[in-house]
C-alpha cells in the first residue's frame, strides 16, 4: 500500500494553520469568549489587513526580495485615498484608482530600482519609504491640510464593515485575493516563473525568460497590495492617521515567514503566508489576554521569527 506523503512546502502551510487552531484554543483557556464566533471574526478582520500586505511581501519574497517601503506606501496610500475622496462617494471610484495607481508606481520604481540600477532590494525600498514619508508629510503640510480630516467615503467603509452571510465584507474580500494569488502562483505561467527566478535567476535567464521585467511586476504587485491595505485601513478606521503603516512592515514580514516562505526565495506560498497572518494576529491577541507589555510581544515576536528562519535554513540544508 503506498503511504500519503506530503512536500515540505505542503507540511509548512499545515503546521501555520495548525499553530492557528492551537492559538485560538490557548486564547480560550486564558480569556473566556476568545474562541467565539465573533472574537474569531474579529480576530480575522484584523488580519485581513496583515495578509493583504503579506501578498505582496509574499510576490517579493520569493524572488529573493524584500519590500521596505510597505509603512510609507500603506500610509500614503490612506491619505491619498482620504484626501482624493473627500468622503463622498461620487468620488471613491477615482480615488481608489488614483491610490492603486500610486501603490503600483511605487512599486514599479522599487523593481526598476533593484533589477535596472543594481540598488540592493533593502536598500532601495528603505529609501523608497523615505522619500514616499517626505513627500507625504510635505504635500498635507504633516497632515495640517483641510482635506486631511476627510472621513472615509461610506461605499469605501461599507466595503470593510458590511457584513455577509455573518461575515464581515472585508474578509470576503481577503477570500478572493488569497484565491487569486494562490491560483497565480500555482496554475499560471507566471507563477512558475517567479517560482524559476527564486531557485536560480540565471538559470532562468538562460532558459528565456525575462527576469528582470518579471522581477519589476513582482515589486509592482507588492506596491499595490499596499496601497489596497490602506484603502481599506481607512474604510476601516474612518480616517487617515500618520503611522498608520508601521506595524505592518514586521508582520507582513513575519506572516510569510511563519507561512513557510522562504526568505532566500524559490519555496513557500500564499497559502501559507495567509495561514502566517493569522496565526500572528491570534499570537498577538492571546498575548493581549495576557496584558503582555509592548516589549514583550516584540521579544517575542522576534524569537518566533528566528526560530523559524533557524528551522527552514536547517530543512534546506538537508
Amino acid at each position: 500500500m503506498k503511504r500519503l506523503s506530503l512536500s515540505p512546502d505542503a507540511l509548512r502551510v499545515l503546521a501555520a494553520y495548525g499553530a492557528a487552531v492551537l492559538l485560538f484554543v490557548i486564547g480560550a483557556f486564558v480569556h473566556p469568549g476568545f474562541a467565539s464566533f465573533g472574537s474569531i471574526t474579529s480576530i480575522l478582520l484584523v488580519a485581513t489587513f496583515v495578509g493583504l500586505v503579506a501578498a505582496g511581501q509574499c510576490f517579493v519574497v520569493l524572488v529573493g526580495g524584500i519590500d521596505l517601503s510597505v509603512p510609507w506606501v500603506l500610509n500614503a496610500a490612506a491619505i491619498l485615498l482620504a484626501t482624493s475622496s473627500l468622503g463622498q462617494d461620487s468620488r471613491a471610484a477615482y480615488a481608489v484608482v488614483l491610490t492603486l495607481g500610486m501603490g503600483l508606481v511605487a512599486g514599479f520604481a522599487n523593481g526598476v530600482g533593484v533589477v535596472w540600477l543594481g540598488v540592493p532590494a533593502v536598500v532601495m525600498t528603505l529609501a523608497m519609504n523615505g522619500i514616499i514619508e517626505g513627500l507625504a508629510l510635505g504635500l498635507t503640510g504633516g497632515m495640517t491640510c483641510g482635506a486631511c480630516a476627510s472621513y472615509a467615503p461610506p461605499v469605501i467603509a461599507a466595503s470593510v464593515h458590511d457584513v455577509w452571510l455573518g461575515v464581515p465584507a472585508a474578509l470576503w474580500l481577503w477570500l478572493v485575493v488569497i484565491l487569486i494569488v494562490s491560483f497565480v502562483l500555482g496554475l499560471t505561467r507566471f507563477g512558475r516563473i517567479t517560482y524559476a527566478i527564486g531557485n536560480n535567476p540565471r538559470a532562468a535567464y538562460l532558459a528565456g525568460i525575462n527576469v528582470s521585467l518579471t522581477t519589476v511586476c513582482l515589486y509592482g504587485l507588492s506596491g499595490l497590495f499596499s496601497a489596497l491595505a490602506g484603502i481599506l485601513l481607512v474604510g476601516f478606521g474612518g480616517q487617515a492617521s500618520l503611522g498608520m503603516g508601521t506595524p505592518y512592515l514586521f508582520q507582513s514580514i513575519a506572516a510569510v515567514v511563519i507561512g513557510g516562505v522562504s526568505i532566500l526565495g524559490g519555496r513557500g506560498n500564499y497559502l501559507g503566508a495567509a495561514a502566517g497572518a493569522v496565526s500572528l494576529t491570534a499570537l498577538v491577541s492571546v498575548l493581549l489576554a495576557l496584558n503582555m507589555p509592548d516589549y514583550g510581544r516584540s521579544i517575542i515576536y522576534g524569537v518566533v521569527i528566528l526560530a523559524l528562519l533557524l528551522l527552514y535554513g536547517r530543512d534546506q540544508r538537508e
